[in-house]
Protein backbone atom coordinates (compact mmCIF):
# COMPACT_ATOMS: atom_id res chain seq x y z
CA UNK A 1 0.00 0.00 0.00
CA UNK A 2 1.27 3.54 -0.65
CA UNK A 3 0.71 6.69 1.47
CA UNK A 4 -1.54 8.92 -0.45
CA UNK A 5 -1.90 12.84 -0.43
CA UNK A 6 -4.74 14.51 -2.52
CA UNK A 7 -2.75 16.08 -4.96
CA UNK A 8 -0.06 14.84 -6.67
CA UNK A 9 3.10 16.92 -7.74
CA UNK A 10 6.64 17.09 -7.72
CA UNK A 11 8.34 17.43 -4.56
CA UNK A 12 10.33 20.01 -5.70
CA UNK A 13 13.91 20.46 -3.31
CA UNK A 14 13.30 17.05 -1.97
CA UNK A 15 14.88 13.55 -3.43
CA UNK A 16 12.01 11.52 -4.99
CA UNK A 17 11.40 8.57 -3.10
CA UNK A 18 9.26 5.37 -4.27
CA UNK A 19 6.86 4.29 -2.72
CA UNK A 20 6.53 7.25 -0.63
CA UNK A 21 7.11 6.87 2.99
CA UNK A 22 9.18 6.70 5.70
CA UNK A 23 9.55 3.68 7.42
CA UNK A 24 10.20 -0.19 5.11
CA UNK A 25 10.48 -3.56 6.24
CA UNK A 26 13.93 -5.23 5.58
CA UNK A 27 14.48 -6.77 2.86
CA UNK A 28 12.04 -4.47 0.74
CA UNK A 29 13.21 -2.41 -2.01
CA UNK A 30 13.48 1.29 -2.47
CA UNK A 31 14.16 3.74 -5.09
CA UNK A 32 15.48 7.39 -4.71
CA UNK A 33 15.98 9.42 -7.45
CA UNK A 34 17.37 13.23 -7.87
CA UNK A 35 17.53 13.12 -11.60
CA UNK A 36 15.39 16.49 -12.99
CA UNK A 37 15.66 17.97 -9.86
CA UNK A 38 15.37 21.73 -10.41
CA UNK A 39 15.98 21.18 -14.24
CA UNK A 40 19.22 19.78 -14.00
CA UNK A 41 20.83 15.75 -14.80
CA UNK A 42 23.67 14.66 -13.15
CA UNK A 43 22.42 14.55 -9.47
CA UNK A 44 24.39 12.31 -6.88
CA UNK A 45 22.14 10.44 -4.28
CA UNK A 46 23.86 10.92 -0.63
CA UNK A 47 23.33 9.09 2.22
CA UNK A 48 24.30 9.32 5.98
CA UNK A 49 23.98 6.32 8.03
CA UNK A 50 25.35 6.26 11.64
CA UNK A 51 27.32 9.61 11.24
CA UNK A 52 28.70 8.33 7.70
CA UNK A 53 28.27 10.59 4.90
CA UNK A 54 28.83 8.70 1.41
CA UNK A 55 27.34 8.13 -2.20
CA UNK A 56 24.65 5.89 -2.57
CA UNK A 57 25.86 4.20 -5.12
CA UNK A 58 29.23 1.84 -4.54
CA UNK A 59 31.73 4.87 -5.94
CA UNK A 60 31.37 8.65 -7.25
CA UNK A 61 32.09 7.48 -11.00
CA UNK A 62 28.76 5.31 -10.72
CA UNK A 63 26.88 7.30 -8.46
CA UNK A 64 24.65 9.94 -10.69
CA UNK A 65 20.83 8.36 -11.66
CA UNK A 66 19.07 6.75 -9.27
CA UNK A 67 19.78 4.79 -5.99
CA UNK A 68 18.00 1.45 -6.27
CA UNK A 69 18.18 -0.65 -2.74
CA UNK A 70 16.76 -3.75 -3.71
CA UNK A 71 17.11 -5.29 -0.25
CA UNK A 72 17.01 -2.85 2.57
CA UNK A 73 18.97 -3.63 5.64
CA UNK A 74 18.73 -1.21 9.02
CA UNK A 75 22.45 -1.05 9.53
CA UNK A 76 23.25 -0.04 6.05
CA UNK A 77 19.79 1.43 4.67
CA UNK A 78 18.43 4.18 7.75
CA UNK A 79 19.64 7.77 7.75
CA UNK A 80 19.17 10.91 5.74
CA UNK A 81 19.57 10.79 1.98
CA UNK A 82 19.41 13.96 -0.02
CA UNK A 83 21.07 15.06 -3.45
CA UNK A 84 23.49 16.98 -4.54
CA UNK A 85 24.98 18.83 -8.06
CA UNK A 86 28.46 19.78 -8.45
CA UNK A 87 29.54 20.09 -4.98
CA UNK A 88 27.62 23.78 -4.69
CA UNK A 89 23.95 22.26 -4.86
CA UNK A 90 22.39 20.14 -1.89
CA UNK A 91 18.57 19.25 -1.47
CA UNK A 92 16.50 19.09 1.48
CA UNK A 93 17.06 15.73 3.41
CA UNK A 94 14.20 12.75 3.72
CA UNK A 95 14.71 10.27 6.66
CA UNK A 96 14.26 6.26 5.91
CA UNK A 97 13.36 4.06 8.70
CA UNK A 98 14.12 0.25 7.76
CA UNK A 99 12.63 -2.47 11.07
CA UNK A 100 14.21 -5.22 11.28
CA UNK A 101 12.22 -8.48 11.78
CA UNK A 102 12.24 -8.86 15.87
CA UNK A 103 9.16 -11.57 16.50
CA UNK A 104 7.07 -14.12 14.59
CA UNK A 105 4.14 -11.74 13.28
CA UNK A 106 6.78 -9.66 12.08
CA UNK A 107 7.80 -5.85 12.91
CA UNK A 108 5.10 -2.55 12.54
CA UNK A 109 5.70 0.04 10.46
CA UNK A 110 3.56 3.32 9.80
CA UNK A 111 3.13 4.47 6.50
CA UNK A 112 3.25 7.96 6.19
CA UNK A 113 4.17 10.82 3.66
CA UNK A 114 8.26 11.17 3.10
CA UNK A 115 7.54 14.95 2.07
CA UNK A 116 5.83 17.50 3.51
CA UNK A 117 2.47 17.53 2.74
CA UNK A 118 0.62 21.14 2.11
CA UNK A 119 -2.32 22.72 4.25
CA UNK A 120 -5.17 22.02 3.04
CA UNK A 121 -4.79 18.47 1.64
CA UNK A 122 -5.81 14.77 2.30
CA UNK A 123 -3.29 12.48 3.88
CA UNK A 124 -3.84 9.07 5.54
CA UNK A 125 -1.15 6.85 7.83
CA UNK A 126 -1.52 3.41 7.59
CA UNK A 127 -0.65 1.08 10.23
CA UNK A 128 0.75 -2.29 8.66
CA UNK A 129 2.50 -5.50 9.95
CA UNK A 130 4.27 -7.66 7.71
CA UNK A 131 2.44 -10.57 7.50
CA UNK A 132 -1.34 -9.26 8.09
CA UNK A 133 -3.48 -12.52 7.15
CA UNK A 134 -6.20 -11.20 9.53
CA UNK A 135 -7.88 -8.19 10.77
CA UNK A 136 -6.48 -6.12 13.44
CA UNK A 137 -7.34 -3.20 15.37
CA UNK A 138 -4.28 -0.35 15.27
CA UNK A 139 -3.69 2.54 17.83
CA UNK A 140 -2.45 5.87 16.50
CA UNK A 141 -0.55 8.14 18.54
CA UNK A 142 0.76 11.76 18.09
CA UNK A 143 3.85 13.21 20.70
CA UNK A 144 3.42 10.38 22.75
CA UNK A 145 -0.74 10.65 22.97
CA UNK A 146 -2.90 8.14 21.64
CA UNK A 147 -5.59 9.71 19.34
CA UNK A 148 -7.45 7.24 17.52
CA UNK A 149 -8.10 3.72 16.74
CA UNK A 150 -8.85 2.30 13.66
CA UNK A 151 -10.23 -1.35 12.93
CA UNK A 152 -9.32 -0.67 9.18
CA UNK A 153 -5.54 -0.37 10.29
CA UNK A 154 -5.63 3.34 8.74
CA UNK A 155 -6.70 6.92 9.45
CA UNK A 156 -7.17 9.84 7.06
CA UNK A 157 -7.38 13.80 8.17
CA UNK A 158 -9.34 15.43 5.42
CA UNK A 159 -7.89 18.79 6.00
CA UNK A 160 -4.69 18.71 7.18
CA UNK A 161 -3.66 22.10 9.14
CA UNK A 162 -0.12 23.20 10.89
CA UNK A 163 -1.93 21.56 13.84
CA UNK A 164 -1.41 18.16 12.54
CA UNK A 165 2.06 18.35 12.28
CA UNK A 166 4.05 15.97 14.72
CA UNK A 167 5.55 12.80 15.40
CA UNK A 168 3.66 10.20 14.38
CA UNK A 169 3.61 6.00 15.78
CA UNK A 170 0.87 3.18 15.30
CA UNK A 171 1.10 0.08 17.15
CA UNK A 172 -0.65 -3.47 16.96
CA UNK A 173 -2.05 -5.79 19.73
CA UNK A 174 0.48 -8.39 20.75
CA UNK A 175 2.20 -7.75 17.69
CA UNK A 176 4.57 -4.22 18.63
CA UNK A 177 4.32 -0.36 17.76
CA UNK A 178 6.66 1.18 14.91
CA UNK A 179 8.98 3.56 15.47
CA UNK A 180 7.65 7.82 15.31
CA UNK A 181 7.76 9.36 12.05
CA UNK A 182 7.65 13.33 11.99
CA UNK A 183 4.82 14.64 9.75
CA UNK A 184 5.82 17.92 7.96
CA UNK A 185 2.74 20.07 7.15
CA UNK A 186 3.90 23.09 4.90
CA UNK A 187 1.27 25.90 5.18
CA UNK A 188 0.25 27.16 1.39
Amino acid sequence: MQVKVSSIRLYSGFPQVAPNRQQFFELESITISCEGLNGLNGWRVMKKINGDVRTCASSWETSTGPCNIINAYPKTDSGEYWCEYGGKQKSNTVNITIICHSHLDGPVILESPVYPVMEGENVSLYCRKKHANCSFTAKFYKNGASIRSSSTGNITTPTASKSDEGLYKCSIADTGESPESWLNIKGI
